[in-house]
């Protein structure tokens, strides 16, 4: 294949500088000329053995995989009108190779017949892991359906691509649209400086070249960092109502309305499970993850559900109560929550947000972050000894290094909000996998890292809440299981061939850890005074930490039951919508009634236009797990480093070092010695007593 274009250069770390929407096309084109014939060729000549059904597979998509990689992350970071034409106008080609390859009738009789022949035990673990997912894969693409049914399932497949692409744009698109306009000194009542120098900022975006923090005028937008704190500290009733109503019905209207794609993704993703010979999408879901039926599921729910609700309960009187204590005549309100729940926490624990923010400066947290990473694991990360490309001015590329020097990875981290083009959010992205060649070099793996926290403002750096701070903490777990692991062979490194509801434990793992005094006082210091997080202020915000537990729980319960309902038992042709569903789901695991306007379904893009359908219950499901991991921390003494180390080590060789080379279960049990214990999340939270 020719290599001027950079989408090409698979081999290398990506020209991000240079590369543009034009050269995707061109590219995808190129690699798919030359994947077909390709693929034929292997076709015929397919052997029942690792080299000869395995390695030419792997040869044939690694060119795809980088191309279509890069240009779905610029989709995201950087989303131009023609980064979404070049994206959108690709990806039915690509889908339709992809599925091509997973319902090749003689790949799969090979890798069938590798798994029941004398040949497979002279496969690893991690190789036999390898062929037996790459046959579930292709079942679940539908390979062996009689011609009339294949080609019914691959044009679903081609529209839920689609509908959850647009999906994904009309809740951007939406979340774009709206501003808040503040004009006068009592439309920013109870607002600290930092929010109303960030609303400065957006109004300077807005096209206002006289903004000033000071003297306004002021944006609000839908962007968490303005949202967030906005709903916390505006002392405005009614620009808060205004602001949620907002929110919960971004993308339910007019060209970008939600709702019909919710409608037909729901309608095909049931067709495509009764084409497999599944009862919902939910038992499809299900095949690939830990928990292996829709009843192992609800009965997690329903366990955390049986401790959270009756705190949750509680904690909502006592919220109420506190209201109407401090002045509040009327009844709460969902734009009231967290208004009032941010002030009873300053009273209970005498500290807000706002006094944190700044020490929490991000190059000093992210010191720290780095710091933490190198006594757990014994790593070292620093910018690259020499220029790395960059997609945008805002990301720092970094190399992580073991304790003898050598590199072991690349990573890019994106922090800041960009709300003209960068979706919502947080996550990582893996643009490569470590693997060992032919001839023996290991290929060292590269990962992207995207937040959306406060930008810097007035020459100051970004002064992060300290949500903000354990978000960058989530997602650098999930960076260092992709980095961190030592399988070579790239179908299960890092977090490739990881069920989904295991693949959060690093990152729910990392964020224990932003609550450990010796890890906070060492990332935090003064913008002003230079001073680490005083020790008092410390003890208060570890107390604080399960303050509205159960509240929090419950709201994590509620999306994983509509999650679970939406694709098990509801049906489209059935008398209730979507929305009906959510009220009814709400109805139990909501604390406040859904406000008659609500649409909030229509921004859920973790199920709609993410990996979570049937799985967000993930978040919770790994939340066991990570807990129970951070407690071997715990057991091992916090306040003895040579301990911490040794436990570190551990879970490095085991959690981050196995990627999806073994179950889940049998690497925590490695790292735990024991199957996870469900009691321990529920006991971290302060929602069970502790033992003993």
């Amino acid at each position: 294949m020719p290599t001027d274009n950079p989408l090409l250069q698979y081999q290398a770390l990506p020209r991000f500088d240079c590369i543009l929407p034009e050269h995707a096309q061109p590219a995808i084109e190129t690699i798919l000329a030359y994947a077909e014939p390709s693929l034929a060729k292997i076709e015929q000549s397919v052997t029942p053995t690792w080299k000869g059904a395995i390695l030419p597979l792997r040869k044939l998509l690694e060119p795809l995989d980088f191309a279509w990689g890069v240009i779905t992350h610029l989709h995201s970071v950087m989303n131009t009108t023609e980064w979404r034409t070049a994206h959108d106008a690709l990806q039915p080609s690509v889908i339709a190779f992809s599925l091509r390859v997973n319902q090749s009738d003689s790949i799969y009789k090979a890798l069938k017949t590798l798994r029941s022949g004398t040949a497979w035990s002279t496969l690893d673990e991690t190789q036999q892991r390898i062929v037996a997912a790459s046959l579930l894969d292709a079942e679940l693409a539908g390979v062996g359906l009689p011609n009339e049914k294949r080609e019914r399932f691959n044009t679903i497949k081609r529209e839920l691509a689609l509908t959850s692409t647009q999906f994904s744009n009309n809740v951007l698109d939406a979340t774009k649209a709206f501003a808040l306009n503040l004009q006068t000194q009592a439309d920013i009542a109870g607002l600290p400086k930092s929010l109303l120098a960030a609303a400065s900022e957006a109004a300077k975006l807005a096209g206002s070249e006289t903004s000033t923090a000071e003297i306004g005028p002021w944006v609000i937008t839908l962007e968490a960092p303005l949202f967030v704190p906005f709903m916390q500290y505006s002392t405005q009733r009614d620009h808060r109502e205004t602001l949620y109503r907002a929110f919960v019905t971004r993308a339910s209207s007019g060209d970008g309305d939600n709702t019909p794609l919710i409608d037909t993704t729901l309608k095909l993703r049931r067709e495509m499970a009764e084409i497999l010979g599944y009862t919902t999408y939910a038992e499809v879901s299900l095949a690939q993850k830990m928990a292996d039926s829709p009843s192992a599921v609800d009965a997690m729910i329903e366990r955390l559900h049986s401790v959270a609700a009756p705190a949750a309960q509680r904690e909502l009187e006592e919220l109420r109560r506190y209201a109407a204590q401090h002045g509040e005549t009327k009844t709460l309100m969902n734009w009231d929550v967290a208004f009032w729940s941010d002030h009873m926490r300053e009273t209970l624990f005498e500290f807000t947000d706002e006094d944190l923010r700044p020490y929490f400066q991000f190059p000093r947290v992210l010191e720290g972050l780095f710091d933490l990473a190198h006594n757990l694991f014994g790593i070292t990360i620093a910018p690259p000894e020499s220029e790395i490309p960059v997609w945008h001015e805002d990301v720092r590329p970094f190399t992580i290094k073991d304790a003898s020097g050598a590199d072991m990875a690349t990573f890019y981290l994106d922090p800041y909000s960009r709300p003209a083009t960068k979706r919502g959010g947080a996550w990582m992205n893996a643009l490569r996998p470590r693997q060992q060649t032919p001839d023996g070099k290991i290929t060292l793996p590269v990962a992207t890292m995207v937040c959306n926290q406060t930008r810097p403002s007035n020459d100051k750096p970004s002064l992060m809440t300290f949500n903000e701070v354990t978000t960058l903490f989530h997602e650098f777990g999930h960076t260092l299981q992709h980095l961190l692991t030592t399988v070579n062979e790239p179908e299960a490194a890092g977090i490739h061939n990881v069920e989904w509801d295991a693949v959060e434990l690093p990152s729910q793992f990392m964020e224990n850890w932003c609550y450990h005094r010796p890890t906070l006082i060492r990332m935090s210091e003064h913008i002003d005074t230079g001073e680490p997080l005083p020790e008092a202020l410390y003890q208060k915000l570890y107390r604080a930490r399960t303050f509205l537990a159960g509240s929090s729980t419950m709201r994590q319960l509620l999306f994983a039951a509509l999650d679970l309902e939406l694709h098990h038992r509801y049906r489209a042709d059935g008398t209730l919508t979507p929305d009906d569903v959510k009220r009814c789901i709400g109805s139990k695991f909501s604390l406040m009634p859904f406000i008659e306007q609500d649409r909030f379904l229509c921004g859920f893009s973790h199920i709609f236009a993410g990996g979570y359908a049937a799985g967000y219950y993930s978040y919770k499901w790994a939340e066991v797990l990570s807990a129970d991991a951070f407690g071997a921390f715990v057991e091992a003494g916090l306040n003895d480093n040579d301990a911490i180390i040794q436990t570190g080590q551990r879970f490095r060789d085991t959690i981050l070092a196995a990627g999806g080379s073994l179950h889940p279960m049998d690497v925590f049990k490695s790292f735990r010695g024991r199957e996870p214990d469900p009691n321990t999340l529920l006991r971290h939270q302060g929602l069970l007593e502790k033992e003993g």
